[in-house]
């Protein structure tokens, strides 16, 4: 009994280690599909990658323990069909995940078999960027996709300024949507893909020739090759025969070409010279432990292979070596966590059995989603860095490097992370720093271009068509100084042609154009049905007095401006003449008014300040009121006699006269411009006024004037006239609304500054309420509008643009612009003076106060003084004082001379002191005082 109980005790102890150790879940092999084309760049290295991968795997102890890894590795020899039916033949075998297929076409079609049989793919060239966990969840991308590559791409474009590219790629899914992810990547930097250059998989040379021809022809120098490495070399070679690789042409090579130069040890000297100054990307690879042990032993295991040529590991390679290890971490923990491989039958394969194809052999794995999910759960370092997925099932940190092909060599100028973009230090360094995506801090080292150049190309040319610019011009009627058409010797001449032919003489390349003619002759033409021509393709420019305005550039590309513009309000005036009564015209009614009551106030102030010290200020109520009057408005002219002995009233006297010179200096200067200066009259004072009235206006034909007084200031059509040239501007104005003219004209600066040349008896009133120019018109993101408008600029700063002015306009053309300042201008208001006025009226306050205060303390003392007297006096005495009032007292004490009031108290202060004196005595003194202060009261 004691040794069954053993026996079992020992029984369930083992069993419990199985368990913990997953020794019964963990079979003795495992083996997984590689589907690849063996016989190509990326294929043969990741051949020997993946072979070396599963050596060290299964010399490792601490992955897989007791389990050995099996690859079965198929050539699908770039057939789509071959890979089609090897993967079918994996799924038959009961395989539990497969490496590949290498191929983005392919694998489209494999992972729709993987999602219904649940076997994760790993792929470590499909690069695809619509190849989704989304669609294909079983598909999971061991490498980066073209998605980042492609905003690389972008970001180099960006950097150099170049806003169109010509994108050269294999018409298949890797191609076309590689380039479809790049378009998006360019719209974002506002640039665009001007023409797709497509080429047939398999295509043969005479093809691939065609397509190089029509590249040629465009206009874009800045070509994207995204291929294979096959098509690709062959494209570069014969662009070489063309003469597509010479100075001027930028080639942006997406990683095909870096990878096959990576892993190719020797150059043919054709290839050689095709790909000088090509820019390359590389996927970016740290510099870690594995990377450094695969390199070092890369030699020997090409060798083990038994492969005829020799070839180098590139980065395809090292992204295949890391898969074999994704999928070991991933059966570990798979294992580890209680996993079983086991299949069952997929029913919807039971509808269709039948035939010669044994489509019931095909099993679901059945814990495929377990293993998946251990496959994105992974984390550790490889021979590229990181392993670790992102939400989306992207690697992290994607990152390449940027590399100049110069002579048989390569040149890293750069790198590119999602991280912080453009950068001469590595990635790494920069992921220890704060993201900095800022224009200023994208850097990348010195690029030998095509044709050995150091000099970044322009990145477009005219289009090699054998057609010339085609530059539409409008056929004016009216100002013919700006653009005019000259029958007789078939050319065009003008202010705006001059600018024009001086820009294009400053270009360092040449430019063949043609001057078109639009308008019928007899009138202005439309100018916005002009612009609509560019759209329309009809012309390629427009050059005249084309004014850039919103509507406007929502359609076509504008240059620089090279002369200022802007709606203006032209009107008929009248003279002004002045009449007896202009010396008010200076001031309005309420200034006139504020100043004449400030002189009052002032005079009293001063009166109440000097009125017991000062005899100027005393005598007879009518006098002192004579004097209020005279002292005030005698200080307009600084000849007061009246002398100020206060403090008090001495401060508001220097302030006062302060005012009055400011207020003297303002009227004189507003008298002298109303008697001296022409004076013009007009009921309309500005757009605003011209608006609200009901008048009739004026507008050129062909202008925007007409759009936008209609939409943007809500004017009436029925208000507006069309005018064709100045004879009818002059005509509108001198009948005025009431005869069939028109109130104003509301038409651009340079027209009406051209008009008054020859018509100074009309004015313009108000300011220029619209701020705008004339330019040249292009297409979208026309480089050729970027290079003219430096070409404007260069003729700003050298003095030729104004010479050109000078000639066609004359430089008296901005004289008459000085009528805008002789017409009627408004009286000084009593705002302009408010400071002044407040400041004076505040020292009245404060000295007032101060005064009064000072008088209250006194007449106190006084008081005091005056009933200690009244104590000392007789009882009738007594009763007489009491009887008084105290305001009349104070009234009284106020009205009396300072000196008088010193001398009163004094006296009674001597009565005081006389008490044995007889009563007679102390009558006559109290009767004495009593007269002297009566005498001195007025």
């Amino acid at each position: 009994m004691k040794f069954t109980l053993l026996f079992w005790g020992i029984f369930c102890c083992l069993c419990c280690y199985a368990l913990s150790k997953n020794i019964y879940a963990r079979p003795d092999t495992v083996s997984i599909g590689a589907l690849f084309t063996f016989n190509s760049t990326i294929g043969r290295v990741a051949k020997i990658a993946m072979a070396a991968a599963v050596s060290d795997i299964n010399n490792d102890s601490r992955i897989l323990p007791g389990t050995k890894l099996v690859v079965q590795m198929r050539d699908s020899n770039c057939s789509g069909f071959v890979g089609i039916v090897q993967a079918l033949q994996f799924m038959e075998k009961d395989t539990i995940a497969i490496i590949g297929p290498q191929s983005s076409v392919l694998a489209h079609v494999v992972s729709h078999v993987a999602n219904e049989l649940q076997v994760p793919m790993l792929s470590f060239a499909a690069t695809d960027p619509t190849l989704t966990p989304l669609q294909f969840p079983f598909f999971v991308r061991t490498t980066h996709s073209d998605h980042f590559q492609m905003a690389s791409v972008a970001d180099i474009v960006n950097y150099y300024g170049w806003k169109q590219v010509t994108a050269i790629y294999i018409d298949d899914d890797y191609g076309r949507n590689g380039i479809s992810s790049l378009g998006d990547e360019l719209a974002k930097r506002r640039s665009k893909i001007l023409y797709k250059a497509a080429v047939r998989p398999g295509a043969k040379k005479s093809e691939m020739a065609t397509v190089l021809v029509r590249v040629a022809m465009m206009e874009s120098r800045v070509l994207i090759l995204h291929a294979n490495p096959d098509s690709g070399l062959a494209l570069l070679l014969l662009a070489r025969n063309l003469g597509m690789t010479s100075s001027g042409y930028v080639w942006i090579a997406t990683d095909w070409l870096g990878s096959f130069l990576d892993s190719s040890p020797h150059l043919d000297m054709d290839l050689v010279s095709a790909v000088q100054g090509v820019l390359t990307l590389r996927q970016h690879t740290e510099n870690t432990r594995k990377k450094s042990m695969l390199a070092s032993k890369w030699s020997a295991l090409v060798k083990r292979d038994n492969v005829d040529s020799r070839f180098l590991i590139n980065s395809y390679g090292l992204y295949a070596y890391d898969t074999v290890w994704m999928i070991a971490h991933a059966l570990d923990a798979f294992f580890s966590r209680g996993g079983n491989i086991s299949f069952s039958v997929y029913p919807k394969l039971r509808e269709i059995a039948g035939g010669g194809l044994q489509l019931g052999a095909m099993t679901v794995f059945d814990e495929g989603r377990l293993l998946l999910e251990r496959i994105r759960q992974i984390n550790f370092t490889g021979a590229t860095g990181l392993v670790k997925f992102d939400s989306d099932g992207n690697l992290l940190q994607p990152a390449y490097d940027i590399v100049n092909i110069l002579g048989t060599g390569l040149r890293t100028i750069g790198y590119w992370s999602n991280y912080s973009g453009l950068s001469t230090a590595s990635p790494e360094t920069l992921y220890m720093k704060p993201a900095n995506r800022l224009r200023e801090n994208q850097k990348l080292g010195l690029v030998i271009w095509p044709g050995e150049t150091v000099t970044r190309p322009r990145g477009w040319v005219f289009p090699n068509n054998g057609n010339e610019l085609r530059i539409g011009v409008p056929d004016r009627v009216s100002f013919r100084q700006f653009v005019s058409a000259d029958n007789i010797t078939d050319t065009v001449r003008g202010f705006c042609i001059d600018v024009f032919v001086a820009a294009i003489n400053l270009l360092q390349y040449p430019v063949p154009y043609k001057f078109m003619m639009f308008g019928n002759g007899s009138e202005n033409p439309s100018y916005t049905q002009l612009i609509n021509k560019i759209q329309t393709n009809e012309f390629d420019a427009v050059v005249g007095d084309i004014a850039i305005v919103t509507n406007r550039t929502r359609v076509v590309d504008f240059t620089q401006p090279y002369i200022e513009s802007g709606l203006m309000v032209l009107t008929s005036v009248k003279k002004h003449s002045s009449s007896g009564w202009s010396f008010l015209q200076p001031f309005t009614i309420r200034m006139w008014g504020v100043t004449g009551l400030f002189f009052l106030i002032i005079g009293t102030v001063v009166w109440l300040l000097e009125h017991r010290i000062n005899d100027d200020f005393r005598g007879p109520p009518v006098k002192q009121i004579i004097t209020v009057f005279w002292f005030s408005f005698s200080t307009l002219f600084f000849a007061h006699r009246e002398d100020t002995r206060s403090t008090l009233g001495r401060f508001v006297i220097i302030i006062w006269l302060f005012v009055v010179l400011i207020i003297r200096s303002s009227y004189t200067a507003s008298l002298t411009s109303i008697l001296t200066v022409q004076q013009l009259t007009s009921p309309i004072t500005g757009i605003d006024s011209l608006v609200a009235s009901d008048e009739p206006i004026g507008f050129q034909i062909g202008s925007f004037a007409e759009n936008y007084l209609l939409h943007e200031l809500g004017v009436s059509k029925s208000r507006l006239r069309a005018l064709g040239n100045p004879d009818e501007y002059k005509r509108a104005l001198e009948l005025g609304p009431g005869n069939g003219g028109v109130m104003a004209i509301v038409d651009e600066r340079p027209y009406i500054e051209l008009f008054l040349l020859e018509h100074p008896k009309f004015a313009v009133v108000g300011s220029e309420f619209t701020k705008s120019g004339w330019g040249f018109a292009f297409p979208r993101d026309s480089p050729l509008a970027v290079d003219l408008s430096t070409a404007i600029l260069e003729l700003s700063e050298n003095g030729d643009l104004q010479r050109i002015h000078e000639k066609w306009l004359n430089d008296r053309m901005t004289e008459p612009q000085s009528q805008t300042n002789e017409l009627e201008s408004d009286s000084l208001q009593v705002y302009s003076f408010s400071g002044l006025f407040l400041i004076c009226g505040v020292a009245c306050v404060i000295t007032l106060a101060i005064h009064a205060g000072i008088l209250v303390h006194k007449y106190c003392e006084h008081a005091a003084s005056s009933q200690q007297a009244a104590l000392s006096s007789a009882d009738g005495s007594s009763r007489s004082s009491s009887s008084r009032s105290r305001l009349q007292a104070f009234l009284s004490f106020a009205d009396r001379r300072e000196i008088d009031t010193r001398r009163a108290s004094k006296e009674k202060a001597a009565a005081l002191a006389g008490v044995g004196g007889d009563s007679v005595g102390g009558v006559s003194a109290v009767s004495s005082t009593t007269s002297v202060i009566t005498t001195t009261s007025c």
